[in-house]
């Protein structure tokens, strides 16, 4: 009998009403930001060796403001150096909000955007039909790698488009983190894509470490406030559960047991921190930055 379950990723819109509850909620972006400020900025200044043009390459780049937070450094650390900024996701919706938040963003000027509807296999396509080669000084892969078939294959291929001197930012999930447990748990039960969901830093470094490939790694603690989850009709407790789960709408479709054992297990002390009446779902992430 075929599975009730949907996959989230197969519903654009779905995604982005879950994806953003994530961020409503959870302290994801407000960490990585402080990343960029405290340790990121620094590793920027090295890249490019003196050019006159950066290039930039955004893999996964959602609504932008991650991106923009990282441009804003690197004019500031290379002063009236000119930046070409390749941004590339398959939402057409995040790819929307993207544009408008550049179009109300001031001090841009000297960046130049280029959009691609696509996903990286469908990128690696693109240039691999291109009669130039083409190369970054900067890379970046942010909470976008468990939406490819093989994570290994992307890191290989984009790492073998850096400059030299280039860096390769990878942002995923630590498996210190409560999505470490909830995958391991029941990952039989929630996979309904062919795609690697389902992949923390643990794996990413191993698989740096089997290309020989030069690193360092950045722990960043974060929470996600899904105390709304353990509320009766909840519709932002509903979206949370659905971005957890990966599942659209998964307090109505999964079955009762799995239902109950989901949500018990988000309880847990292994994945949450209950204090002051709220449920803090570990959410620490790891950055990594690699060299060219």
């Amino acid at each position: 009998m075929a599975s009730p379950l949907k996959c989230l990723l197969g519903s654009e819109s779905s995604y982005t009403k879950s994806f953003q509850i994530f961020l409503d909620y959870s302290t994801e972006h407000q960490c990585m930001y402080e990343f960029i400020d405290t340790i990121l900025s620094d590793h920027l200044s090295s890249i490019g060796n003196g050019k006159s043009v950066l290039n930039v390459l955004g893999i996964g780049s959602g609504k932008g403001q991650i991106d923009l937070r990282i441009l804003s450094y690197l004019k500031l650390k290379h002063p009236g150096v000119s930046i070409n900024n390749e941004v590339m996701d398959p939402n057409e919706e995040h790819l929307k909000s993207y544009r408008e938040l550049v179009a109300k963003t001031p001090h841009l000027e000297n960046i130049s955007f280029t959009w691609n509807r696509m996903t990286a296999s469908e990128y690696k396509d693109k240039l691999d039909k291109e009669t130039e080669a083409r190369k970054f000084d900067f890379i970046h892969m942010i909470q976008m790698l468990y939406y490819v078939e093989d994570p290994d294959e992307v890191i290989k291929y984009f790492h073998g488009l850096l400059a030299q001197n280039g860096k390769l930012l990878i942002i995923i999930v630590s498996g210190n983190s409560g999505w470490e447990r909830l995958w391991t748990e029941y990952k039989s039960q929630l996979c309904c894509t062919n795609s690697s969901i389902y992949i923390t830093s643990d794996y990413i470094m191993k698989t740096l470490d089997t290309f020989g490939l030069k690193y360092q790694h950045f722990d960043i603690p974060s929470t996600f406030n899904i105390t709304e989850c353990f509320g009766a009709n909840n519709e932002i407790g509903d979206l949370m559960l659905d971005f957890l789960t990966e599942i659209v709408n998964f307090r109505a479709t999964a079955p009762p047991d799995l239902r109950d054992h989901v949500l018990a297990l988000l309880r847990h002390p292994d994945c949450t921190l209950e204090k002051d009446g709220k449920f803090l779902f570990n959410n620490t992430l790891t950055a990594i930055i690699v060299e060219s």
